[in-house]
């Protein structure tokens, strides 16, 4: 009987391997990294230089912005300035430390360009309002520590955010830390169900949706985009919200996996993260969050290139998931109210 049971263990010890050995040699995901396809062994050719045959260079947009509810009025190089972008609703959140609005030259952008003033952020970079301070000091310490890189090695703005990180002191660390903290995360992405989505193009890291009702297979991945792509990509409007689209049934297999762990697959996310997944202690909240984000995270952990203390105790827990389980997961936890 001993004999029996010794083979047994080891027969499920064996699947349980080869599951993780399966998971971990899912290439990365690209539609996560907002990508539109795998990185091509043939890079593309070059855009002409200029001179003949290129295309004339067109003419700034001086134009002023406005949008509705806000005063301020802002030319898009304004909007788009890395050390003082525009805020269009200061009474959105409270009076921004000097390092998430203006930054630190050289190096340095403004916390507030990518993340916005009341730290939504977009599926590109990250939401950081209602992080708790102390996993967002961690967070910031793993950058320093060249800790937390992309698997994705295309992605740049995580490059970007090393240096940023390196470039701040302790002090202006705290400050937007106690800045992003004390601010509610609060819906922010709509998660819809479907067999088809808008067809899109990719702008800095972002799917947007094209001209027209053309439609696509929406296949195993997770379309985040905004409602209204100019408010979004170009006014970098922070009530622009957005709509995850997700295949048909991601949400109860996500459920599945969060709920119960899946037969032993992982381990229930209310564990750690609370049984509302709001954040328990140091613990960050991952109900309502962007879906693109969160399997970008899920993966880069389970790859090794995000590493640190909260990585260590994440490592089992993705050791045998599957990309598709991670888009699952990912649409599920999405679609919680934070």
């Amino acid at each position: 009987m001993r004999k029996l049971l010794g083979i047994a263990i080891a027969a499920i010890t064996s699947v349980l391997a080869i599951g993780a050995l399966n998971a971990a040699n899912d290439p990365p995901p690209p539609w996560a990294y907002g990508f539109p396809g795998p990185a091509s062994a043939t890079p593309p050719a070059a855009a002409p230089a200029g001179g003949r045959g290129a295309a004339p260079a067109a003419a700034p947009d001086e134009s002023v912005k406005k949008l509705a509810g806000s005063t301020g009025a802002f030319t898009l190089a304004q909007i788009r300035d890395g050390f003082g972008p525009a805020d269009w609703y200061p009474g959105d959140h409270p009076t921004m430390p000097e390092i998430v609005a203006h930054g630190k030259k050289p190096d340095v952008r403004a916390c507030s360009l990518c993340h916005y003033p009341n730290g939504k952020g977009r599926p590109e970079n990250a939401g950081v309002s209602g992080l708790p301070y102390s996993y967002f000091i961690q967070t910031m310490a793993d950058f320093r520590a060249d800790a937390r890189k992309s698997a994705d090695t295309r992605k740049a703005n995580t490059n970007a955010m090393i240096a940023i990180a390196k470039g701040m002191t302790e002090e202006e660390t705290q400050a937007a830390a106690k800045y992003f903290s004390s601010m509610k995360w609060t819906q922010w992405i709509k998660v819809v169900e479907t067999n088809t989505v808008p067809k899109t193009r990719i702008a800095g890291g972002m799917f947007l949706k094209l001209e027209g009702n053309e439609t696509e297979p929406i296949g195993q991945r997770i379309i985040e985009a905004p409602d209204d792509a100019e408010h979004t990509e170009a006014l970098r409007d922070p009530h622009s919200a957005f709509t995850a689209y997700v295949p048909v049934g991601s949400i109860k297999k996500g459920e599945t996996l969060a709920t119960t762990g899946g037969g032993g697959k992982t381990t229930q996310c209310s564990v750690c993260h609370g049984a509302d997944l709001k954040g328990l202690g140091p613990v960050p909240g991952i109900a309502g969050r962007s879906p693109s984000y969160t399997v970008r995270q899920l993966y880069d952990m389970q790859q090794g290139t995000r590493k640190g203390v909260w990585s260590d105790l994440m490592k089992p827990v993705v050791a045998n998931l599957t990309n598709d389980d991670m888009l699952a997961l990912a649409a599920y936890t999405a679609s919680r109210m934070p």
